[in-house]
C-alpha cells in the first residue's frame, strides 16, 4: 500500500517503543521520505524561499485524491535549496514552482514540506529527530 509523507510521520509518531519508530522508518523507507527528512534536519540545507506559509488554494478532490504526491514530487527540492537548480531562476518563478507544489499535494503534505522549508519539524512528530 502507497503511504502519503505525512502518513508516514503520523505512524512513526504513533508507535510505542524506538524499536517500532526505526522499524516503520525502515519499512517506509523512500526517496521522498529521505529527501523531507534530510531538508528539515540537515543544517547544510539551506532553502531560498520566504519563511512562513504562503497563500495557496489545496488541492483535494471529493473522493480524497490529488494530482500528485509529495513522494513524487521530492524530485523537485533541489530548485529551491542554495546552490541547487533553482539558484539560476528568478525568486518569483521558484515561489509559482513552490506553489504548484502546495496546491497538487495532500494538504497535510503541504503543512509538512512548509515546515520542513522553515526547518520547524523538531517537536511536530513524536520520536522524529535529528
Amino acid at each position: 500500500m502507497n503511504y502519503e509523507i505525512y502518513e508516514m510521520l503520523e505512524n512513526v509518531a504513533k508507535a510505542d517503543t524506538h524499536d517500532a519508530k526505526v522499524n516503520l522508518l525502515k519499512k517506509y523507507d523512500c526517496l521522498g521520505l529521505r529527501d523531507i527528512l534530510r531538508g528539515a534536519f540537515d543544517d547544510s540545507i539551506v532553502f531560498t524561499l520566504p519563511t512562513g506559509t504562503p497563500e495557496y488554494k489545496e488541492s483535494i478532490s471529493k473522493e480524497g485524491l490529488t494530482p500528485t504526491s509529495l513522494a513524487r514530487q521530492s524530485k523537485n527540492l533541489g530548485y529551491f535549496c542554495k546552490g541547487g537548480q533553482g539558484d539560476k531562476l528568478m525568486p518569483v518563478k521558484r515561489e509559482r514552482m513552490f506553489l504548484q507544489i502546495l496546491e497538487g499535494i495532500h494538504p497535510k503534505d503541504a503543512e509538512v514540506l512548509i515546515a520542513m522549508k522553515d526547518k520547524k519539524f523538531e517537536n511536530r512528530y513524536d520520536g522524529i529527530t535529528k
